[in-house]
């Protein structure tokens, strides 16, 4: 049997740079390295003979060598090796190889020579009117064809495997490790159950990795993908059915009671709730109401109303005898937030006050920058239950934080935050109870990539804007063209000039930052530094025309007292331009800020940009983005931003951004995990199999606790069962773990 992954590989199976070689990929024994995918295969052109050659075709000829001849190059040291060929029906072409050592030329010259017979591959080119084959594979034959030679012929026009490299490594390494690895794929245990295999007419582990790794035609390449794709969807779905089926097993409060303070909400709301909103309310509403904890995802286009929809839940809880905590991933946003709560609220939020309303609750807010007496007073009222409702960031999660009752917990832009902070807030409920989860994002998930990656959520989506607001004109700015570029800073003045403000936004802090490098080159090969908050403040500060403006800086290393000062201070127009990184991406709700500059544009994904984009034209003035980028008009990239200045839809958005980017981007911290641990997935090509992993996922483990006895398939064996377990072990920890999970 092949070694446990604990104990690396067999004894003697692989020399030392193999090993090196393999580990450096992340393989620790024979179960890792035959799931590394071949970044692409070399296939060689089809056998046929010289005539009717085109340039650029890709071909495979038997022919003989008629001529060897070298000589010295013209314009550089090294040799020009020539090599005259003839195929079967008397056609000639040149293979030509540019050397620069002379023990290659003697190699060459030592094989190739007149009369002898050989394979060879390689793409048709043109030099000075004839075709040519520059540095063509070749195989040598024997002087008289033999069953021998057809065997290696057809071996020789193989797909070949061109596998990723780290360090020192080599292809011919690489494929001498995995024809060793070969060897033992027989020891290893199927991870997808027989009956699904046959199902889904799935070959085994063993074949699809001889397939993968050592295919005879394109054919057994996509066989062999379609298991290992299938395969990585199962137990990725298979985590996410485990997951249900221990939240039915778990107690949960039921949070059922539309009480006096939900009527009085609801009473006072300054604005009607889309249909939407209450259909999504009534389906929030049913699941907190079980005895089971719900697990919810709760996405919304830019201005949804997700946050009312949230507060509406939070207060269902209150009324029904428990808590309810807001989870947010910057002291911005809870800050925000905590405003918008106590504001809607109003009286009903002054339990204790002389003007409370009889039915009032505390809300707190806790986050990591406070003064000892502010903390200190949150965390009593929490632990007595004084408080209904908390809003902070990880300082929630401290062990210090005890909650009375915590019946529900509400994580807003869910990516930001791991499982282990998510698992933490959930073992603060009461006693045995487990509290209800509800994470929100408003970067808009296509459903196959929320199967993907956060699969055992239930997906709840807000369609819609309670309030239009104004319009943004979105446009894509050239830095290279000077009039451009100017025009989008004098409509920033002119902005400010008609008593409004504007964010600028950099893609990072500081320019001797070495986590960023420069920006890929354009097509013109140049390079360009990324713009950076601390350079462009002070630039902005010397221009003309704006170094009369109130304009400061905002981000993630500010104090956070500092950042909170800021913030206040541009909500209260005491800023004219904010220079920002993508702190104030979500969250920040400023309707006096009517124009948002992005620079570099390019280095954000889609849905992130119309994040960005979704913090100006909250109010009653128009909204203007520009959209700054290096690259020319000519770009893909420029392409891409036009892309998006042409629509605000963030759900079309998004699905473009999970074709251009990957699921990853979708959701955020995830591709952290996601990059190691799905290989073969690619959530938008892979949805209709996804779903059906899901489906077999889902049955197989109903039939592994007995829950189903009726079913097309099989209860898994206990080697079946085990095999599994062990593929999740394996899975997390590459860090499948991480996807998203309350």
């Amino acid at each position: 049997m092949v070694k446990a992954k604990a104990d690396g590989f067999s004894a003697g199976l692989l020399t030392p740079k193999e090993t090196a070689a393999a580990r450096a990929l992340g393989a620790g024994d024979v179960e890792d390295l035959v799931r590394i995918p071949p970044r692409r295969y070399a296939s060689p052109g089809p056998l046929r003979d010289l005539r009717h050659l085109s340039e650029g075709d890709d071909i495979s000829v038997i022919a003989t060598v008629e001529r060897v001849r070298e000589r010295a190059m013209k314009n550089r040291k090294g040799t020009l090796l020539d090599v005259r060929v003839c195929d079967d029906e008397g056609e000639s072409i040149q293979l030509t190889f540019f050397l620069f050592k002379a023990h290659l030329v003697n190699w060459h010259m030592s094989r190739l020579r007149e009369g002898t017979r050989v394979l060879v591959s390689g793409t048709v080119s043109r030099f000075r009117g004839e075709n040519q084959i520059a540095h063509p594979d070749y195989l040598l034959l024997a002087s008289d064809p033999s069953p021998e030679e057809a065997r290696a012929v057809a071996a020789a026009l193989e797909p070949a495997p061109v596998y990723p490299l780290r360090g020192a490594a080599t292809q011919k390494l690489m494929r001498s490790l995995l024809s060793k690895a070969l060897r033992h794929v027989d020891e290893l245990r199927d991870v997808i159950p027989a009956a699904i295999r046959r199902e889904r007419d799935l070959p085994t582990i063993a074949e699809a990795a001889r397939m993968l790794h050592a295919p005879h035609d394109q054919t057994e390449v996509e066989r062999a993908l379609r298991y290992f794709r299938f395969e990585e969807a199962f137990v990725i779905q298979s985590i996410f059915a485990r997951r249900r089926a221990q939240d039915v097993q778990d107690a949960a409060p039921q949070l059922g009671t539309y009480g006096d303070l939900s009527r009085a909400l609801d009473g006072r709301l300054p604005f009607t709730l889309t249909s939407s909103q209450k259909d999504v309310g009534e389906q929030i509403a049913e699941r907190i109401a079980a005895p089971h904890p719900t697990s919810l995802l709760l996405q919304g286009d830019v201005g949804s109303g997700k946050t009312v929809v949230a507060l509406r839940a939070m207060v269902r809880a209150v009324d029904s005898g428990f808590q309810a905590v807001l989870l947010s991933p910057t002291e911005v946003l809870a800050r925000q937030h905590y405003s918008t709560i106590t504001s809607m609220l109003g009286d009903l939020a002054r339990r204790g006050h002389l003007d409370a309303h009889e039915s009032a609750t505390r809300v707190r807010l806790l986050v990591g920058a406070q003064k000892a007496s502010e903390r200190r007073e949150s965390l009593l009222d929490l632990m007595s239950g004084e408080a209904g409702i908390a809003v902070g960031t990880h300082a929630l999660l401290t062990e210090s934080v005890d909650f009375l009752k915590l019946g529900l917990v509400i994580i807003d832009e869910q990516h930001r935050f791991g499982v282990d902070h998510r698992r933490q807030l959930r073992s603060k409920g009461p006693g045995d109870l487990r509290p209800h989860m509800m994470v929100m994002t408003a970067t808009p998930i296509p459903r196959s990539a929320a199967l993907a990656f956060v699969g055992d959520l239930d997906l709840l989506t807000l369609e819609g804007r309670p309030r239009e607001g104004a319009d943004v004109s979105s446009f894509v700015v050239p830095l290279g063209d000077t009039a451009w570029r100017e025009r989008m800073w004098e409509r920033v003045l002119e902005e400010v000039h008609a008593g409004r403000q504007a964010f600028v936004v950099c893609p990072r802090i500081d320019p001797e930052d070495p986590a960023q490098a420069a920006t890929p080159a354009d097509p013109s090969g140049s390079e360009h530094p990324l713009h950076a908050v601390t350079p462009t403040l002070e630039m902005l500060r010397a221009k003309p025309g704006f170094d009369a403006l109130r304009i400061e800086e905002l981000h993630g290393r500010l104090p956070s007292d500092i950042k909170r000062e800021r913030m206040e201070a541009f909500a209260a127009g005491d800023i004219d331009v904010l220079v920002a990184t993508t702190v104030i991406e979500v969250g920040v709700d400023v309707p006096n800020a009517s124009v948002m500059l992005v620079l570099d544009a390019e280095r954000f994904g889609l849905a992130q940009l119309h994040q960005l984009r979704g913090r100006i034209g909250r109010g009653a003035h128009p909204g203007i983005a520009f959209f700054a980028t290096q690259f020319s008009r000519q770009s893909a990239q420029h392409d891409g931003l036009v892309e998006l200045a042409s629509t605000t839809d963030g759900f079309a958005l998004a699905e473009l951004d999970l074709e251009r980017r990957g699921g990853g981007d979708l959701v955020g911290d995830i591709q952290s995990g996601t990059s190691v641990a799905v290989r073969f997935l690619d959530v938008g090509r892979d949805a209709r199999m996804i779903l059906e992993a899901r489906e077999d996922a889902l049955v197989t483990e109903a039939l592994s606790r007995g829950a189903l006895t009726t079913s097309s398939l099989e209860a898994p064996s206990a080697s079946e069962h085990d095999a599994l377990d062990a593929a999740i072990a394996r899975h997390s920890a590459r860090g499948v773990d991480n996807l998203e999970r309350s």
